[in-house]
């Protein structure tokens, strides 16, 4: 795990660089060639810049051991990265999206290969980076990366809408269709609406995690089953489960034999915690309450008072 942690800052480093890089080489291509595309391109991949750093340092962050005032961990650091990411991305689809429409009312300017060249490399380039941290990102399960990935990818449609946009240009002046020109501006306003839907998804997810959404139906489904196979369970009386960032914290809340004793409920709630976590690494905290079960006994409601025993082997009476 650890090593799957360092994969992914050398991943986000790797992103940052190569924002950089390209952001230099889209404004600088674009202001030499008269390419308003290609300089918004690079003004977007500018952002970028910003959306990598936030992710990196979220990441480092999240990285960090539980501490005094951090008791679970620093992992929804990476879903404030991410949220900084879905924001920056929010920002350039109506960046793109209205420079596009603006586009479509002014002459359109000459086109050159060389601004044609240097989209295709960014093109190419994102691509490369996007699948490169997409694989890692969801190794690691890291927010983070994830959503320096989703930035990647739409960069990709807009690097393509660069390509199509210059590519048709250089068409029309061989062929004479100066209408062909238009094709470029028609291109950003979809990936504008691309990146829109993109930034809104990333969005959606940062808040739901912050929000302390349930994790999905199917995985709680998975969680429960495990602690059904324990032999001393004989009830489950509440079992929830949410995202705190990379991890997964379990709150969980079952009936055993009312005869048991302290040291004896202690070693079923390890029994349960080890089961749970050998199954699924990505789970970093279960906390578990005993409840007294007898044959042939109701339901515990949640108004009755009910022991429960912490992993240290403490014991209180929760009303």
């Amino acid at each position: 795990m650890e090593e799957v942690k360092k994969q992914s800052i050398f991943a986000a480093w790797i992103s940052l660089i190569s924002n950089v890089l390209l952001t230099i080489l889209k404004v600088a291509v674009g202001l030499l060639f008269n390419s308003p595309v290609l300089i918004a391109d690079g003004v977007h991949n500018a952002g970028d810049v910003i959306a990598s750093a936030a992710a990196l340092g979220s990441m480092r962050i999240s990285s960090r051991p539980p501490d005094e005032d951090h008791p679970y961990g620093h992992g929804k650091a990476e879903v404030i990265g991410a949220s900084v990411v879905a924001t920056i991305l929010l920002l350039a689809a109506f960046y793109v999206g209205y420079h596009s429409i603006v586009a479509l009312f002014e002459p359109m300017p000459e086109a050159h290969v060389i601004a044609l060249i240097a989209a295709v490399l960014s093109l190419i380039w994102k691509l490369v980076l996007y699948v490169y941290t997409i694989r890692i990102g969801r190794r690691a399960n890291s927010k983070g990366l994830i959503a320096t990935a989703q930035d990647h990818l739409a960069d990709v449609y807009a690097s393509g809408a660069a390509v199509i946009g210059i590519g048709l240009g250089l068409i029309g002046q061989m062929a004479n269709m100066p209408i062909l020109a238009y094709g470029d501006p028609i291109a950003g306003i979809i990936v504008a609406v691309l990146v829109l839907k993109l930034a809104a998804d990333m969005a959606r997810e940062s808040i739901d995690i912050l929000m302390e959404k349930a994790i999905g139906s199917h995985e709680l489904a998975a969680l429960e089953q495990i602690v059904r196979g324990i032999e001393e369970v004989k009830r489950i009386d509440r079992i929830r489960a949410r995202e705190h960032g990379q991890y997964i914290i379990i709150d969980l809340r079952v009936g055993v034999d009312g005869q048991m004793t302290i040291q004896q409920g202690h070693d079923v709630i390890r029994k349960i915690k080890k089961a749970i976590l050998s199954s699924h690494p990505n789970v970093s905290e279960v906390m578990i309450h005993l409840n007294p079960w007898y044959p042939g006994a109701p339901e515990a409601s949640e108004a009755e008072p009910s022991v429960s025993i912490g992993d240290s082997g403490g014991v209180r009476v929760e009303e």
